[in-house]
């Protein structure tokens, strides 16, 4: 039986810059922690300023907790010499929610496709290497209702679960918002659905 996956892999700040040289071209690698495509074309702009006289910006990215958004950019060079080395890069690392981009300068000698893929696979893992790799849950948010008497039944299963409390008001009518780690939301949703007086309801994410 194939136990759901309920982690991702992502880094926190930005790579440092490196450098690679390979024949006279020099290679700018980054990488950098996104959470939507808008935040990609930031950095691509940015990048894009800084390295005004660069010939190529070249990229990958990968967004969502379960990995299913990604894209690879070759801006010009050999159709999949560049952007799929460099998403190759983020694979191998195992991370999501994430950017690299490698900048090149041309120094006049051409390296050919073979020397391409080498160069950027080589500048991406370089970045990567200078980031923190976390891990991080994939959670379910969950609102709780109930009245202000429940409150400590509330909080008796909260505390005993190790529950995250996301959120809560407090008065007569009270409503808490948890966030559980997906392989536990099945058992907690059950929890409190059983649990007199007390109403619960699945948030999107």
């Amino acid at each position: 039986m194939e136990i759901e996956k309920d982690t991702y892999k992502t880094i926190l700040k930005a790579s440092e810059e490196v450098l690679f040289k390979e024949k006279g071209s020099k290679f700018f690698g980054y990488a950098y922690p996104v959470s939507s495509e808008e935040e990609v074309k930031q950095y691509i702009e940015t990048l894009k300023k800084q390295h005004h006289s660069a010939r190529h910006w070249c990229y990958a990215w990968q967004l969502g907790k379960n990995y299913e958004h990604y894209r690879a950019n070759d801006d010009g060079e050999p159709s999949n010499s560049a952007g799929m080395p460099i998403y190759g890069q983020l694979q191998s690392f195992d991370v999501t929610n994430i950017l690299a981009v490698v900048v090149r300068y041309f120094g006049g000698t051409k390296l050919g496709v073979g020397g391409l893929i080498q160069a950027y696979k080589t500048t991406a893992q370089m970045a990567l290497e200078t980031c923190k790799i976390v891990e991080k849950t994939i959670d379910e948010t969950f609102l709780l209702k109930f009245e202000y008497p429940e409150m400590n039944t509330v909080m008796r299963i909260i505390k005993d679960e190790d529950i995250n409390l996301v959120n809560q008001k407090m008065e007569l009518d009270c409503e808490i918002e948890i966030a559980v780690r997906k392989k536990d939301a099945k058992k907690v949703f059950e929890m409190f659905e059983n649990t007199y007086k007390v109403t619960i309801k699945q948030l999107e994410n």
